[in-house]
Parts: C-alpha cells; sequence; structure tokens
C-alpha cells in the first residue's frame, strides 16, 4: 500500500491507473478505524481494482464545543488494518493541504432538504462540511466508486443527492451496518464510553428493535416514539432524536410502505446513532404518522 500526504502524488499515483484502464474505488474515513470500516473496504475491493482510502479528521464538520481535539488519532494502527485489508493507497492529507487558505475562506457545498433536520438539525454546519470534503475526495480522486456506511443513514442520503445533483459519474454504494455481538453499531466514538456505559449502550438497538416489530404491527407511530423515547431515559440515554422518516428522509404518509427508523443519543460522552428498516403495513391509518 502506497501512503501519500500530498495532492500531487495522489494525482499522479492514480494516473497510472487510470491509463491501464483500472477501476478505481474509494472509502473516505476519519480513522481510527474498526471493523466497520474494513467493510466498506472489502465492499471497494468486490467493485473495483484499486481501492483508495482517505484518513482525515475532517475540522469542518465539527461544530463548536464538539470533540475534534479529542477524536481519536490512531494512525499506525489504521494504516496496519488498511494493508492487512488489501487497500492500495491511503491518502492521509494535512488539514493545511485540503483548506490552504483556512477554514473562513473555504468554498462550501450546500445539499438542501436531506441534510436539515435529525443530524442536521443537532449539528448546524455539520452536513456542509461533510458534502464539502467528499466533493473534494472526488474531485481529486475521481473514483468510479465510493462506499459508504449505512449507519450514517442521513450523511449516505446527503452524498447520493450531492452526486445526483452535480452530475458527479460516481456510483455509491452503501454498506450494511456492521454491530457487535450484543447489537450494538460499531463506531469510533464507542471508544468514549466506560465499562458500565458500554454495557448500557445496545440498549439502544434493542429499543429500535421493539419499536420496529410494533410499527410493523401497525401500532401509532405517534405513541410507539414516544414510548421508545421513554425507554431509551429509562436506560440511561438523553435522546437527541427518534424519528421515522421515509426512505429519502421525507415525513411518512399514509401511502409509505418502507420506512427508516433513526435514532441517536447521548450515553455519557458519547453521542450515539442507529437506524433499522421498517415495513409499514397499509392498515396503518395516515392519522398515525403525523
Amino acid at each position: 500500500m502506497r501512503t501519500l500526504r500530498e495532492i500531487d502524488q495522489l494525482r499522479s499515483t492514480l494516473q497510472e491507473h487510470r491509463q491501464r484502464g483500472q477501476r478505481i474505488a474509494l472509502v473516505p474515513t476519519m480513522g481510527n478505524l474498526h471493523a466497520g470500516h474494513l467493510a466498506l473496504v472489502a465492499c471497494a475491493r468486490q467493485h473495483a481494482d484499486i481501492v483508495v482510502s482517505s484518513l482525515f479528521v475532517n475540522p469542518m464538520q465539527f461544530g463548536p464545543g464538539e470533540d475534534l481535539d479529542g477524536y481519536p488519532r490512531t494512525f499506525d494502527a489504521d494504516q496496519a488494518q488498511l494493508i492487512e485489508a488489501g487497500c492500495d493507497v491511503l491518502l492521509a492529507p494535512a488539514v493545511s493541504s485540503l483548506y490552504p487558505n483556512g477554514l473562513d475562506a473555504q468554498t462550501r457545498v450546500h445539499v438542501p432538504m436531506v441534510g436539515e433536520g435529525l443530524c442536521g438539525g443537532s449539528r448546524p454546519g455539520h452536513f456542509d462540511g461533510v458534502s464539502t470534503v467528499v466533493s473534494m475526495l472526488f474531485n481529486l480522486v475521481q473514483p468510479d466508486v465510493a462506499c459508504f456506511g449505512e449507519k450514517d443513514y442521513q450523511q449516505l442520503a446527503v452524498i447520493r443527492k450531492l452526486v445526483r445533483d452535480l452530475h458527479m459519474p460516481v456510483e455509491i454504494i452503501g454498506v450494511p451496518i456492521v454491530r457487535a455481538e450484543d447489537g450494538l453499531a460499531l463506531s469510533s466514538r464507542n471508544g468514549y464510553l466506560n465499562s458500565e456505559e458500554r454495557a448500557k449502550a445496545p440498549a439502544l438497538y434493542r429499543t429500535l428493535c421493539t419499536l420496529r416489530s410494533a410499527l410493523e404491527r401497525g401500532e401509532s407511530i405517534e405513541k410507539v416514539l414516544h414510548q421508545g423515547n421513554t425507554t431509551l431515559y429509562d436506560a440511561g440515554f438523553t435522546p437527541d432524536y427518534l424519528e421515522l422518516r421515509d426512505t429519502m428522509l421525507g415525513p411518512v404518509s399514509s401511502e409509505t410502505r418502507q420506512a427508516i427508523l433513526l435514532a441517536a443519543a447521548k450515553l455519557g460522552p458519547a453521542r450515539l446513532i442507529d437506524n433499522l428498516p421498517v415495513q409499514l403495513p397499509a392498515s396503518t391509518a395516515s392519522g398515525n404518522r403525523e
């Protein structure tokens, strides 16, 4: 695996692969890798000849008071895992390389609608930071395909709209959530949990499973979500949001069958997110979907 720090190095390296007619995949990460990230690399390997991973803790997507300074940086371990996973190129640029004029002067990419509410509501500007750095990486790597985890469902929706609206020739592949044996969705921020909090954390997934079952039985959406929030509070969480949306992140209606149940909740110092698909029955009254 070649580890590159500079943009010019990346471009010359990838030009060689393009001249050979090789298909290129991109896996963007912020490092502190776990099995979920490695699943993205494995998926990329299935769809391309050359796998490029980026490791960049993007300051633009962190708001005031968030964990930019404390975000885990484990470069040596990440590099070793990517080598073992069969990654071909690792791009690990400095902040000054991607934002040479500083964040205040940086052109930003805003994706409307799908980036609003949910995580976009509680983290203002977050998705502008995501869409800007992803646009930049797509421009630098010019991948044929890019892989993103479905745990960050809203982020995946933002990126799909970004690519569609700007006519970028990149195939976006969503990779299913990788979970620990107890159901907790793998996340770099799980490392913030102490042992007691880690023991409580799977209650988020269990709660979503219970709520999904109730929704698929046709119970009132409002009632189910209210009970879900109560359950999370009782389990020691501070819910940020718990919502049911259609698969495009719009509101559900009487016609909605395929939906997505999304949650974000604080547990100790960690903000955990998760989601589950829901198959709504035709018998659910439209009045229950408000």
